[in-house]
């Protein structure tokens, strides 16, 4: 019996101790992230370029999927009323369909060669889509949401544009990818073969559009924004609001066919691509090794994986990460494809092996939702350090030379950057 009571004594002690230096760690890592100074500093930087709405130097138009990442850190510096007359230009702008364009922009400007839109409800405003993707309607719904989230300001739902509500407007938006972004085979949202999340094909030519040489796929970043949206919008919508569809029980299925047909459990990654009717990949390439990074992380955001999952999606990337000299947790698809089977885009350019921070940074406030703080700060920090000494936000960055790429004043990064630094100060404030 005493010796039952003494062993019982301590495992307690033991287990006492244990936590109590848990505590103490993260106590520590609290004050760490409080104090460190760069964080105030790449916010500050943030907000003072997040003044303007176009997504960077390179470009004069607003795009609604770069809008949805720096929409939070727009409204700390800019009034409510101009934040939401910018979000309902692209419900003003909408499809008869229902489908949401990518860019809106002066019409005066509208001169990128894109097939341009215009619409009576938006004078003195052009549009266009990239119909290689399937993000335009669940990133806006998702902006739609942090507006909400920030302003309090629920009465942009009842807004009425046209003869519909922007509720109405939203459920649209949903329906258009059901009718004409749907696999029925597997229930899963369908788009054009790109890389991971991004917006080009890999054949020769303009290669943001549909066209006779698409391959249709299924990916995991266009499911994980779908279902974010959908929960994003039975969060907001008022109770009594009578749906068109019931959106859980598919936000459920998608979530249900995602780990059936996407999830790799023995490799714990998420497949490239799905193909409906043929792979543009030669029969030799095998794309399954391939490691998509922004989509895994939009996964992780949509809650389709286990915190286990989570911890060897995140150390998968991290490693991949530490295979390139200059990489962070932004570093897009590892390995990159070969040029000779994505000719559109070299090995280690832009979507194809750059580092991305835009989509490296949402990575953060996942890691945080599953209580991996340590890591969450440890994969921040050299996003921050590489802003901070480039003295300014860019597109991408080659992971080979450490070089700024692309579009500067890049306003994805900074958002980005400024919410996964108010995220982690959140948590340090209650620890």
């Amino acid at each position: 019996m005493k010796k039952s009571l003494l062993f019982f004594s301590a495992v307690f002690c033991f287990f006492n101790l244990k936590s109590t230096a848990q505590v103490a760690e993260r106590a520590a890592l609290a004050k760490s992230i409080r104090s460190d100074s760069r964080l105030d500093t790449i916010q500050a930087r943030a907000i003072k370029l997040l003044t303007g709405f176009s997504a960077g130097t390179s470009y004069d138009e607003v795009w609604i999927r770069d809008f949805n990442t720096f929409i939070k850190g727009s409204l700390k510096i800019q009034s409510k009323e101009k934040v939401r007359t910018m979000l309902l230009m692209f419900f003003k702008i909408q499809g008869e369909d229902g489908n949401i364009v990518d860019g809106v922009v002066d019409s005066a400007k509208a001169n990128g060669g894109y097939k341009y839109r215009y619409s009576s409800l938006l004078p003195g405003w052009a549009a266009h889509k990239n119909t290689v993707e399937t993000d335009q309607e669940t990133s806006l719904v998702q902006a739609v949401k942090k507006y909400i989230d920030a302003t309090g300001d629920v009465s942009i739902l009842s807004e009425r544009i046209g003869a519909k509500t922007i509720l109405q407007r939203i459920e649209s938006s949903f329906l258009y990818l059901l009718k004409d972004r749907w696999s029925e085979k597997y229930g899963l949202v369908t788009g054009a073969t790109t890389i991971d999340w991004g917006d080009v094909q890999p054949e020769k030519g303009w290669g943001v559009a549909i066209n006779a040489h698409t391959k249709w796929a299924i990916d995991i970043y266009d499911n994980a924004m779908f279902v974010i949206a959908i929960n994003d919008f039975l969060t907001m919508k008022p109770k009594g609001y009578q749906t068109q569809k019931d959106w859980a029980a598919l936000a459920g299925s998608i979530k249900t066919n995602v780990r059936k047909y996407l999830w790799m459990p023995e490799s714990q990654k998420y497949r490239p691509h799905l193909y409906l009717d043929g792979s543009p990949f030669s029969k030799t390439f095998d794309e399954d090794k391939i490691l998509y990074s922004g989509g895994s992380v939009c996964a992780v955001l949509a809650g389709f994986n286990t915190k286990k999952e989570v911890e060897n999606i995140n150390r998968q990337i991290v490693v991949a990460a530490s295979k390139e000299k200059y990489a962070t947790i932004g570093f897009t698809v590892s390995p990159p494809y070969p040029e000779s089977e994505f000719p559109n885009m070299l090995p280690y350019s832009y979507q194809n092996g750059g580092d991305w921070t835009w989509f490296g940074g949402r990575m953060i406030n996942g890691l945080v939702t599953h209580d991996l703080i340590k890591e969450a700060y440890a994969e921040l920090i050299p996003m921050v350090d590489r802003a901070i000494a480039h003295k300014g936000f860019y597109e991408w960055y080659n992971v080979q030379t450490g070089e700024a790429k692309g579009s500067g004043d890049f306003r994805g990064e900074a958002g980005v950057l400024f919410d996964a630094v108010d995220t982690l100060r959140k948590w340090a404030a209650k620890n």
